[in-house]
């Protein structure tokens, strides 16, 4: 869809990951001790439903088809493991690197998968910390302008070395998985917040220190299923406690009469509301907050209700982007691989059977709709086997 490039850099979501979209880059801020508070996770996870032992959850390994992976890795891998987000003049991100890292883990593909990881290690590990850069642009040198992380981005390399530690038996990805959690926990999730463990999405910019209206958050960076994993590597922070604040926030952040979440949320009060100078939209990011829920098993059937309501029409096929304050569609995400979401939000609260036509994936859409596309298969398969007709 030619608009959804430039929509999303106006939002200042650039590639589902953007904390340096539309402004210039800012130093890396010291970060206090105080924002993390390390400590033995406790025995059970119970956001919601039946309790997940911390690191307990599912492996990805094996849940995803050998066919699909390879439609997605001849459009969207290059040879060095540079995963392209073809819809943003060909750059990329912490976010796409590591969706390409977790879906090469779930095909059973290490060759790409340490191809995809030595590219992220050679051009995005380059902050004077264990975290990422957030962007690369091939038309830029140095590709990396803006040094801020995006936290998504750093969690979701964190969860699938992880993923490939367990499946493969290598320590490296280990070493390198503990040492990028353990780092974000450090500077970006504030355990000592009234509203529970909050995730900033970048380590500049959108703290109290950084923003009248901070701290802020995105619902979509609770990757709810790498947090169940991530207690492999490390156990020292408490993962339940962040499942159970995604979960809480996310019935808070109930907006207008669609009941929907914005893309950012200031928690800089008791009560939650849409951040300033963003527009108060249900749209590309919040798109990814039921995958999560569902992907993970956590949240109650009302958690889900917002979403299946809108996207339980006959218009399925394709996904609005609504303004939270009149509830009314702004735009429409009509790639075939969106259609993949409701599917799986079915699937989850009613056990629908995900359509025969969404378990295979269609060639020649952009990056965002089959990646999502990919991961809904893989969370399927992982969690809700029987919606699978295979």
């Amino acid at each position: 869809m030619p608009s959804a490039g430039l929509l999303r850099l106006a939002l200042a979501a650039l590639s589902l990951a953007a904390p340096g979209a539309g402004r210039a880059e800012t130093p890396e801020a010291a970060v206090p001790s105080a924002t993390a508070l390390p400590g033995a996770p406790p025995p059970n996870v119970p956001p919601a439903g039946a309790p997940v032992r911390a690191g307990a959850g599912p492996a990805l390994a094996g849940t995803l088809d050998a066919a699909a992976w390879a439609v997605y890795r001849a459009r969207f891998v290059t040879e060095r493991g540079r995963v392209v987000d073809t819809a943003n003049g060909g750059i990329s991100h912490s976010e796409g690197q590591g969706y390409g890292m977790l879906l090469a883990v779930a095909a059973g593909d290490r060759a790409a998968f340490e191809r995809i990881w030595g590219w992220t290690r050679a051009n995005l590990m380059v902050r004077s910390d264990a975290l990422a850069a957030w962007r690369w642009a091939p038309d830029h040198r140095p590709g990396v302008s803006d040094m801020n992380n995006a936290t998504d981005g750093d969690i979701l390399v964190a969860w699938a070395l992880t993923e490939a530690a367990e499946a493969w038996g290598e320590p490296a990805y280990r070493t390198a998985a503990r040492r990028i959690a353990v780092e974000f926990g450090r500077k970006t999730i504030l355990f000592k917040d009234p509203h529970g463990p909050l995730i900033l999405p970048g380590v500049s910019g959108f703290s109290a220190r950084d923003r009248a209206d901070g701290p802020l958050v995105n619902l979509s960076y609770w990757v709810f299923p790498a947090f169940q994993r991530l207690g492999l590597v490390a156990p020292e922070y408490d993962w339940a406690s962040v499942i159970r604040s995604g979960v809480e926030i996310l019935r808070r952040a109930r907006f207008g009469p669609s009941n929907l979440p914005t893309e950012w949320i200031s928690a800089r009060e008791d009560a939650l509301r849409p951040a300033d100078g963003f527009p108060a939209l249900f749209s590309y990011n919040a798109v990814r907050v039921p995958l999560y829920l569902a992907w993970a098993g956590v949240g109650r059937p009302e958690d889900y209700a917002p979403f299946k309501t809108l996207w339980g029409g006959l218009d399925r096929e394709r996904l609005p982007i609504v303004d939270t304050r009149d509830g009314r569609p702004v735009e429409w995400l009509t790639e075939p691989g969106y259609a993949a979401l409701p599917a799986l939000v079915a699937c989850a609260v009613d056990a629908t059977p995900i359509p025969e036509a969404l378990t295979t994936v269609q060639d020649g859409q952009n990056y965002y709709p089959t990646t999502l596309h990919l991961l809904t298969l893989a969370a399927a398969r992982m969690r809700y086997p029987s919606c699978l007709r295979s």
